[in-house]
């Protein structure tokens, strides 16, 4: 008998501060561009957790990494270091980005 299908995971949100500002990040979303389509653009550069740009602090939920092996030393994870261009929200958090700003255009 085939094995059940995994459930469907509803969107986490996300809470950008000191910007104050939250949105919904898709399961398959990275946090970069879930922050994007919310009208959140976030620092970043390289866009696959390389050049560290974007790393900030997370608080809350857990989070997953579309690459093996990010960036990031273990230590840094362990302090709650994230790279937002390649992890995904796997429940509520709050991602501290002093660099931060609201879009100028809407997404496309």
């Amino acid at each position: 008998m085939p094995d059940a299908p995994a459930p469907i995971r509803p969107p986490a949100t996300v809470r950008v501060e000191p910007l104050g500002r939250s949105f919904p990040a898709a399961p398959d979303q990275t946090l970069l561009m879930a922050a994007f389509a919310g009208g959140v653009v976030l620092p970043s550069a390289c866009r696959n957790g390389t050049c560290r740009a974007c790393m900030c602090q997370a608080h809350g939920g857990p989070v997953r990494y579309r690459i093996a092996w990010p960036g990031l030393s273990a230590e840094e994870k362990a302090d709650g270091w994230v790279l937002p261009c390649v992890a995904l929200a796997e429940g509520p958090l709050t991602l501290h980005v002093p660099g931060a700003r609201m879009a100028t255009s809407p997404p496309l």
